[in-house]
């Protein structure tokens, strides 16, 4: 059983998941591979489609919140299944889940590292890769757990 931010799966952690513990989780998957996005940013991707990634606020962003306190970094920013499931998210999100106007239309929601329980990122996680992941791989994969 992995470990993520200093505790196992299921366990309370004392520490936030960081962006080394979302790589643990997302490395753990099929056929994931590591890369980077605009230069420095951390992305997971499955078979070339990136499901996962780091995502730090643009200046259009922060002055779309005004005097209002955006969320902490680091956020990540994770595929779903379609606009549909991303409205499911949405309508009773997890902890540290949330969306910004730029991802109006986009099938992926955003997670702020801070404040996500670990179960609650592993499942977004997983999901991500599966809304990614091809069909065979995401069958193969079903069929092992």
């Amino acid at each position: 059983m992995a470990a993520v931010g200093g505790a196992s799966y299921g366990e309370s952690m004392p520490t936030p998941p960081t962006l080394d513990d979302v790589a643990a989780l997302a490395t753990a998957l099929p056929e994931v591979t590591e890369t980077v996005l605009m230069g420095d940013w951390q992305a997971w991707a499955v078979k070339g489609k990136t499901f996962a990634w780091e995502r730090p606020f643009s200046k259009a962003d922060l002055k779309r919140y005004g005097d209002e306190t955006p969320p902490s970094l680091p956020v990540l920013a994770v595929r779903t299944d379609g606009l549909v499931e991303k409205e499911a998210i949405l309508a009773d999100p997890p902890e540290g889940v949330f969306t910004i106007p730029h991802f109006n239309g986009y099938a992926a929601v955003l997670v702020e590292l801070d404040r996500v329980g670990v179960d609650d990122l592993r499942e977004l996680v997983v999901s991500g890769w599966f809304a990614m992941a091809p069909k065979k791989l995401a069958d193969s994969y079903r069929a092992e757990a």
